[in-house]
């Protein structure tokens, strides 16, 4: 079996993807990029690194294979090792594994694996099908010398033409200049009285309301029942699609004897559904991120099982 292609299927969903036993394939998201030199946009993408310490078997691959091939998770974790043992025999071979759309291996002077990522294939999904492109190099020196040349053309002068008034004119002037203000200040004055005679009506309505009111007297035979409104505080449901594996078991009542052992010992133990093989799965206890789950795994592998791996599946 090759796993190669289910790494990289992986991949497009997730950060990290352990080859138990051998290493894990980290991917970081880098943003798009400009070569200035060339002209070049590249998409935003994935960035694939490799990390040699990170071999426990986080039940990633495993599950995934399994479920691929409608096999079971321990046919899985075989053929996953049986991989494994061939690469490392090429390594030893050939000092240099080629692993297809994802990089190469090879072994350096100190005997330590040193990962080259293939740049050919973008595991970001939200840049599907982008590919980089080149841009001309926008040009303005046509549209520099154009204005050189306009400011470099004689500046036009503009002589005031003068006029010579007529001594009528001035006194038309003047004589339309004080109607103005005649009609201005009477128009004033017309404003004010209709502004203070508004006020004196509204004064004398304002009066009659007032009274009405207070004579007013109101029965009310059939009142009206209080409503009374409940308001429920939305709870967001948060997600915890990372699990701490316990075991699996081909007995409930051995799945039942885990689970309170673990309860017992202080976990938010969990027991879920049957898998499609007939197992009762049990876990330790269920996480939001999996860098939380990662920090619970370590201390469970160094206090009570270093067998314990995660499982990532929305239940």
């Amino acid at each position: 079996m090759k796993i190669e292609l289910y790494i990289a299927q992986l991949l497009y969903r997730y950060q990290c993807v352990t080859v138990p036993g051998f290493g894990a394939f980290l991917t970081e998201t880098q943003s798009a990029q400009l070569n200035e030199s060339t002209n070049t946009f590249s998409p935003p993408k994935k960035m694939i690194s490799f990390n040699a310490n990170l071999k426990n078997n986080d039940g990633l691959l495993a599950n995934h294979i399994a479920q691929a091939e409608k096999t079971s998770y321990e046919y899985a974790v075989s053929a996953i090792q049986y991989e494994v043992f061939t690469w490392k025999k090429a390594l030893e071979q050939n000092n240099v594994f080629s692993i297809k759309n994802i990089g190469d291996l090879c072994l350096n002077a100190d005997n330590n694996l040193v990962f080259t990522p293939y740049d050919q294939t973008n595991y970001l999904a939200s840049s599907f099908g982008l590919a980089p492109f080149v841009s001309p190099l926008v040009k303005r020196e046509i549209f520099e010398k154009q204005v050189i040349a306009i400011e470099e053309k004689e500046t036009i002068q503009l002589v005031p033409e003068t006029r010579t008034a007529s001594p009528y004119l001035k006194y038309a002037a003047i004589f339309v200049l004080g109607l103005g203000l005649t009609g201005s200040v009477g128009y004033s004055i017309y404003q004010n009285q209709i502004a203070s005679e508004t006020i004196l009506v509204e004064t004398a309505v304002q009066k009659q309301v007032q009274n009405k009111i207070q004579e007013a007297t109101f029965f009310i035979k059939s009142p009206v029942p209080a409503v009374t409104l409940s308001v429920k505080s939305a709870v967001k449901e948060v997600k915890m699609p990372y699990h701490i594996m316990a075991g699996v078991y081909r007995e409930e009542k051995n799945a039942n004897k885990t689970f309170n052992q673990l309860i017992h010992l202080g976990y938010k133990a969990r027991r879920i559904a049957p898998n499609k093989h007939g197992l009762f799965p049990v876990l330790y206890g269920s996480y939001s991120t999996f860098s939380e789950a990662q920090k619970a795994q370590s201390e469970i592998q160094k206090k009570h099982n270093p067998e314990a791996w995660i499982l990532i599946e929305s239940l």
